[in-house]
């Protein structure tokens, strides 16, 4: 099994801005992966950030080299490892892992990268996540968990939400800070957009604890 770095910085402000990252300094041998472009599909009626088709993220992995033999090691900002830790696991390829960029000791690289392009099998899960229909039937037996600031979870005015607020019953784990002891129960995890809700089903896989990612988020519910 060989390793292959994945670059998955970015910003909900600036879509340039993880790029720009990348390309002045990242682990060597690193692809970079758009959290937007590669990681999301088409934003519409589903969010803003929409999980992409199944063909379009295994051409997207196939091109940054992620086959069967390979170990992706992903880092990024706002969520965006986790997205593609989540995303690799939803398709069926659990080899991967989540670091923190500021733990690298080692050299930096610049400029563009790539890796041997390979074939990705998509073998997508059914049990990880959760349509609106089935959250909004369901909210009173489910654990809700919005991993949003809690500025947003408590429905103040921001420029990300169109209609400030939350989805009723859902508790606050921001997704910058530590995991809060959270009730037992079926877990349902969602954010703005899908994005930073991964962070927190990365910790809890990592706490031995699954979780279910509600893709559309707040961007589709309000």
């Amino acid at each position: 099994m060989r390793y292959l770095f994945a670059d998955c910085r970015w910003s909900l402000d600036d879509p340039e801005w993880g790029r720009a990252q990348y390309l002045a300094g990242h682990v060597p041998g690193a692809v970079f992966l758009d959290v937007a472009e590669a990681l999301s599909g088409p934003a519409g009626p589903g969010g803003r950030h929409p999980l992409p088709a199944s063909p379009a993220f295994a051409r997207i992995a196939g091109e940054a080299g992620i086959g069967p033999d390979v170990f992706v090691v992903a880092y990024g900002s706002l969520g965006g490892a986790e997205r593609l830790w989540w995303l690799l696991r939803h398709f069926g390829h659990d080899a991967c892992a989540v670091i923190d960029l500021a733990s690298w000791r080692g050299p930096f690289a610049t400029g563009e990268e790539s890796a041997e392009p390979t074939h990705f099998e998509p073998r997508p899960r059914t049990d990880d996540t959760i349509g609106c229909d089935e959250l909004a039937a369901r909210l009173g037996e489910l654990v809700v968990v919005d991993a949003r600031l809690p500025a947003r979870w408590r429905g103040e005015p921001n420029p990300v939400d169109r209609s400030p607020g939350r989805i009723p019953g859902a508790v606050n784990a921001p997704w910058n800070g530590e995991l809060p002891p959270l009730p037992d129960g079926d877990l349902v995890a969602y954010c703005g957009s899908g994005i930073t809700a991964c962070v927190i089903l990365h910790r809890l896989q990592l706490a031995g604890r699954a979780g279910r990612l509600y893709p559309g988020s707040w961007s589709e519910w309000e």
